[in-house]
């Protein structure tokens, strides 16, 4: 059975180390530690040597992945925006929350990558009315190549020239590999962002080599590709068969589903059909939480 062919993609660098555990590989280099906070899951994976990046196919550095666990986004709407608002000061000390360029990427006019410009629409922005010294957000959604017809990156760095932030938090709807960790989900680096990685459409890299200043990426999944629905569904029915399907790893398991797909769903990913309600009151969320960890 050839699997050269088959990458389950992912943003999440929590899924990563759990793929490589489950595949039996060696984490050398790679620490993770895990804290329960008001009912939060919180698992920080540190890659802390660049042989370790290169095995995980990340970035050098510290991914902090928030889990919400079965309340809805809803109920812990203010709990969970006070959590995130206290990992965004840790991440971003008081010397770099001066003046901080908020970007909200992906398409608005797509649901599902609308995550980072929506929550853009709702930030207390306040640099134009700030006094010296008073913490600042600025932000700026700056759309995607097929509508602007210039790298994303390029445009953040020409504000960044001008404007001269202190630092960047960089918004971007993610992939995962589980369905459970679709809108309940968010991810913190001190690494920087690669837009559209995650479903195999790698663009210019925005972090601290790039833009001169340090940049946080903040994201939530909202897609899960189709060979991760189908791999858990023949799971499910090979259990409810009682037909032994156990024998296989969950990689075998996924390579076999990858190799019966047809070829049009290979490259499909796929999102919650509430995703509307979702991106909306995952919005309200982030901006609050970012406002609360900027400038409060």
């Amino acid at each position: 059975m050839g699997t050269e062919a088959f990458n389950v993609r992912t943003d999440l660098a929590l899924e990563v180390r759990e793929d490589m555990e489950q595949k039996g590989q060696q984490l050398d280099g790679v620490t993770v530690t895990e804290e329960n906070r008001d009912g939060f899951l919180i698992t920080t994976v540190s890659i802390d040597t660049e042989e370790a990046a290169g095995k995980m196919g990340k970035v050098k550095g510290n991914y902090l992945t928030i889990e919400v666990g079965e309340p809805t986004w809803f109920e812990v709407e203010e709990e969970l925006a006070a959590v995130i608002s206290e990992y965004i000061r840790k991440l971003l000390p008081p010397e770099l929350r001066k003046s901080v360029l908020v970007v909200g990427l992906g398409n608005r006019q797509v649901t599902p990558d609308a995550l980072g410009p929506w929550i853009v629409d709702r930030l207390c922005v306040n640099r134009h009315y700030s006094e010296d010294g008073e913490n600042q957000i600025s932000a700026i959604a700056p759309g995607v190549m097929a509508q602007t017809g210039i790298e994303t990156a390029v445009v953040v760095k020409g504000v960044v020239e001008e404007t001269k932030p202190t630092a960047i938090i960089a918004l971007d709807a993610l992939a995962a590999r589980n369905v459970k960790r679709l809108n309940a989900t968010i991810q913190l680096s001190d690494a920087g962002i690669s837009p559209g990685s995650g479903v195999g459409n790698h663009r210019n890299a925005i972090d601290k080599e790039s833009m001169g200043v340090p940049v946080i990426a903040l994201g939530i999944p909202t897609v899960v590709d189709a060979t991760t629905i189908a791999s858990d569904t023949m799971g499910r029915l090979m259990d409810a068969l009682d037909i032994e399907y156990k024998f296989l790893s969950q990689e075998e398991r996924r390579a076999l589903v990858y190799e019966l797909l047809d070829e049009n769903l290979k490259t499909m990913f796929l999102t919650p059909k509430n995703v509307d309600e979702s991106v909306v009151n995952m919005s309200d969320t982030l901006a609050k939480a970012i406002c609360m960890g900027i400038i409060e």
